[in-house]
């Protein structure tokens, strides 16, 4: 069945529905196809290939052959086709997000952030293909000397989420590349289409066939074809994006082979605002960081821990901020908060609102579906649920939806053990004009990434990734994202004479 396209776009062959490997786009062996749905409406509006495990072995058998050559490419030439890639996708970033808009239902000046944001790894992993460095060092022993050098580790697979389709791609596509690997990229059911559209231009930036592979999947071949793809003994690298349980299914499949893996998993991510904070300046940031993409980042506030001197002046601030947002399909304008990208996003958020409300929380705004223009997309109210306790399963799980939990505290340990209980460490944010409480407060809470007075903490520069159940290994930064993808060999060298 052909679907008749809900947008244009200024350059249409970028939007390609078969898988890309090899350089070249094929079909799955079975033949078969699943729908796009666009959240906004919740009808279909392309179908794509329908990878299964059987396909997984010939993309994985092009990224290897591939690998041969490229990782004997210099420094230098990978730099230049990274630079390159940047630009082009750059020149059409308005057709990209026009993809991701009615993929993951995010407004479209969101999907233009995410395509700046996205950018900002082409350019930076450019520049560190050429700082991968080795060392030489004289040891203990005499006569003798030490060399490593660093080398690519192979073939690298990437399993992406759908609510940053094109960061999570370039963040990692970005660093393996770099570094000399070659990679297979498996996007999220709901979000293939940017990844292969990314591929296409990938080839024309001049990246040799085969060193970059889509493998577009449905829901339900999703845990099969991921399986396969990380059981197989040419793939050396994986890197995952997801769920905490997912996270550890995938560790399993990795340690058969004990292949070098990164894991990038949930979060419950508390902000801690004290007495003391520039309230205004903890509402702009965290209104920003809660609801964009309608709450659905592994780094936006779950649970908002407020000392009880402003406690009711906050929520008053953070309340009449959130009655602003503009409901609504990505694409219309004046949008401001989209649907989320799943109807199961729907569900778990009245469940979640129904569990805190049975517990004792108020709800102060939304708490349910809502339909603008009568829509049958995947809508829900920007919702505010405040005097929440620890039982609820809000305090204890990763939301992805759009839910505000508010929290009451009254010292600076209390404020702390109740962000730090929780199984999960991906970030943890404060707001304080205190400096020496920053300092303790950077040291005390359980986060790989800790936002001090911001609300938004990733950066191309700075190392991302999570500790306790939110996953190991990291990503971006200077030097180690890209030695994700490498191996260091060391030469021992005994010379007469020294």
């Amino acid at each position: 069945m052909t679907y008749k396209l809900p947008f244009s776009l200024e350059r249409p062959d970028l939007l390609s529905t078969q898988s890309y490997v090899g350089g070249q786009y094929v079909s799955a062996q079975s033949g078969s196809t699943f729908d796009v749905i666009d959240p906004g409406t919740n009808k279909p509006w392309a179908q794509v290939t329908n990878n299964s495990a059987e396909d997984v072995p010939s993309a994985v058998a092009a990224a290897h052959e591939a690998f041969q050559h490229y990782r004997t490419v210099s420094p230098r030439t990978r730099a230049q086709w990274l630079y390159r890639w940047d630009s082009l996708i750059r020149e059409h970033k308005n057709d990209l997000a026009t993809i991701m808009v009615y993929e993951t239902g995010k407004p479209f000046a969101e999907a233009i952030g995410e395509m700046d944001y996205s950018l900002s790894f082409t350019w930076w992993f450019a520049g560190e293909a050429e700082r991968i460095q080795g060392t030489a060092f004289q040891p203990a022993l005499p006569n003798r000397r030490v060399l490593t050098i660093k080398q690519p580790v192979g073939v690298a697979v990437a399993l992406v989420p759908w609510n940053f389709p094109v960061a999570m791609v370039l963040r990692k596509a970005g660093a393996a590349l770099a570094a000399g690997c070659t990679m297979i990229v498996k996007p999220s059911p709901e979000t293939p289409l940017t990844a292969l559209a990314l591929a296409k231009l990938a080839t024309e930036a001049g990246f040799p066939s085969g060193v970059l592979n889509i493998l577009p999947t449905s829901l339900e071949n999703t845990p099969s074809l991921s399986e396969a793809l990380c059981r197989d003994k040419r793939v050396k690298k994986v890197t995952f994006t997801g769920s905490t349980r997912v996270g550890k299914l995938i560790a399993n499949h990795c340690s058969d082979g004990l292949k070098k893996l990164t894991l990038e998993l949930g979060g419950n991510c508390p902000a801690v605002v004290f007495d003391d904070a520039d309230l205004e300046g903890a509402i702009g940031q965290l209104i920003a960081l809660k609801w964009r993409h309608a709450g659905q980042a592994c780094i936006t506030v779950n649970r908002f821990i407020v000392q009880s001197g402003i406690y009711d002046a906050f929520i008053e601030r953070f309340k009449a901020e959130t009655a602003k947002l503009v409901v609504g399909h990505g694409a219309d304008k004046g949008t401001t908060l989209g649907p989320v990208t799943t109807p199961r996003g729907v569900d778990r958020a009245e469940a979640l609102v129904k569990d805190a409300v049975s517990k004792g929380a108020k709800l102060v705004l939304g708490g349910k579906r809502t339909n603008p223009n009568g829509s049958e997309g995947y809508f829900f109210e920007p919702t505010i649920l405040v005097d929440m306790n620890a039982e609820t399963q809000v305090s204890c799980e990763e939301c992805f939806c759009p839910i505000a939990a508010f929290y009451r505290f009254e010292t600076e340990e209390q404020a702390v053990k109740m962000a730090n209980d929780t199984p999960m460490g991906l970030a943890s944010y404060a707001f304080t004009r205190d400096v020496s409480r920053i300092w303790r407060l950077f040291e005390n809470l359980e986060a790989g990434m800790i936002g001090l007075n911001t609300g938004n903490s990733s950066a191309a520069e700075s190392p991302f990734g999570g500790i306790k159940e939110s996953g190991y290994g990291k990503e971006s930064g200077k030097d180690i994202a890209v030695s994700e993808y490498m191996v260091t060999k060391t030469g021992t060298f005994t010379v007469d004479g020294l």
